[in-house]
């Protein structure tokens, strides 16, 4: 089965705990602070294999979560970091955020990665909070919770050439002969409703990869029939090779057709319409076919080269090989990250990131005061509540932060409840 779009949820591994402890050796008196850090959680990595064709890995599985980092010990031993989860995606995978609908990674090359779910680093042990005013901390920090995350991944076909055409007009029919293939071919429409990838070489032994896309209608650009899922794999293709049923079985006239696939093509917004584009004038074996050529060569009243030839008869088939194969030595590799949210495979872009120390303060039905916000949840998440000098540390935290004011502006009095996480506290001036 092809599948070429699913929405997952990603979550990091948290940071191991520090720990607090002490050095007990003989002889060693006031031995001081000796906990260990934790160790970094496992990221969620994607990276890109090249034997893969579809999204089908992600299809029963919808949730992955990396492992947690170990927690620290005594002796100074710091917790060991957990190995990153790595999940491998075809080239031509495109990472989105579902929340935002950033783009967050676009993978095309074999081996190429991105981290999409960061790992927590480890909480630090008591050693680490050590100062001439406190050489002893008894206090250490629980490990960073890992990034969460949902995304959509998007898989857009990377082939040197792509088929289209109105449905019924020989595209499968074409790429089971010029390659090993084996498309589904039947006399209805929509016969192929997932695309097919065959790879062709020509008799001077050259080699490209075609694609045989589903069949377009008018409308596509708007979602119609098949429409996105159609003409996001051609956004990848280099040269265009658009099939015309010559034979006017279908009741249809050529060159509407090609009038109308053209016209989708620049509503896609893509730019497909500057591709390269190879007309090719399918079904020669009918006899009608013949007259319709002269029909279109003559509305289309244009210098531009079309190639007709017979599926069923293998006639000029080389010769559109040849064509497809100098098309391609001329043409430069496409950029494909013309639009603002493509992020190209050798382009970073950097963007402002919100200052994470915001939070929201609101209140709840009985009257508690309840604080939200990235950072204050990433520090409660992080202190260790059994431990009294944890807690006045994370009071500080609070202070420092300014939601202590907050809270008085919002008309906070002594003894009332504030929630974080769950968490329950008392306000105290």
């Amino acid at each position: 089965m092809f599948v070429d779009q699913v929405k997952i949820s990603l979550k990091a591994g948290d940071g191991g705990n520090g720990i607090t402890a002490y050095r007990r050796e003989k002889y060693v008196p006031f031995g001081g602070p000796a906990g260990g850090d934790g160790g970094r959680g496992a990221s969620v990595v994607f990276q890109v294999d090249e034997g893969l064709r579809t999204l089908m890995d992600f299809r029963y599985q919808r949730h992955f979560k990396a492992k947690k980092g170990e927690n620290g010990q005594s002796s100074n031993m710091h917790g060991k970091n957990a190995e990153d989860l790595v999940l491998k995606v075809p080239p031509g995978t495109i990472v989105k955020d579902v929340e935002t609908e950033q783009t967050l990674a676009d993978l095309v090359e074999h081996g190429q990665s991105a981290v999409i779910a960061k790992g927590g680093r480890g909480g630090r042990g008591n050693s680490r909070f050590a100062t001439p005013k406190n050489p002893a901390p008894d206090f250490s920090e629980n490990g960073e919770p890992g990034e969460e995350i949902e995304v959509t991944l998007e898989l857009k076909l990377l082939a040197d050439v792509g088929l289209v055409g109105f449905p019924s007009v020989g595209k499968s029919t074409l790429l089971s002969i010029v390659s090993k293939a084996k498309p589904k071919i039947g006399a209805y429409h929509f016969t192929t409703i997932q695309p097919n990838l065959g790879v062709v070489v020509t008799p001077d032994q050259r080699s490209f990869v075609m694609a045989d896309l589903p069949g377009l209608i008018e409308g596509a650009s708007e979602g119609v029939g098949l429409g996105h899922q159609f003409l996001r794999h051609v956004e990848r293709t280099k040269v265009i090779v658009h099939v015309i049923d010559m034979s006017g079985l279908e009741g249809r006239d050529p060159y509407e057709d090609y009038t109308i696939i053209n016209q989708e093509l620049k509503a896609y917004a893509q730019r497909l319409e500057e591709r390269p584009q190879i007309i090719v004038a399918n079904k020669m074996d009918i006899p009608e076919a013949h007259d319709q050529l002269e029909q279109f060569k003559k509305k289309l009243n244009q210098p531009v080269k079309i190639i007709p030839i017979s599926s069923y008869t293998r006639e000029n088939i080389d010769q559109l090989l040849y064509e497809i194969a100098n098309t391609l030595d001329k043409v430069k590799d496409v950029d494909f990250s013309e639009t603002e949210e493509d992020i190209g495979v050798n382009r970073v872009v950097y963007k402002h990131t919100p200052s994470q120390d915001q939070f929201k303060i609101t209140r709840d039905d009985d009257g508690a005061y309840v604080v939200s916000g990235n950072a204050i949840e990433r520090m409660f998440k992080m202190t260790d509540f059994n431990s009294d000098p944890a807690v006045r540390r994370f009071a500080r935290q609070m202070r420092s932060m300014g939601i202590d004011d907050a809270l008085r502006e919002r008309g906070a009095e002594n003894g009332d409840i504030v929630r974080i996480l769950g968490g329950e506290f008392e306000f105290v001036e």
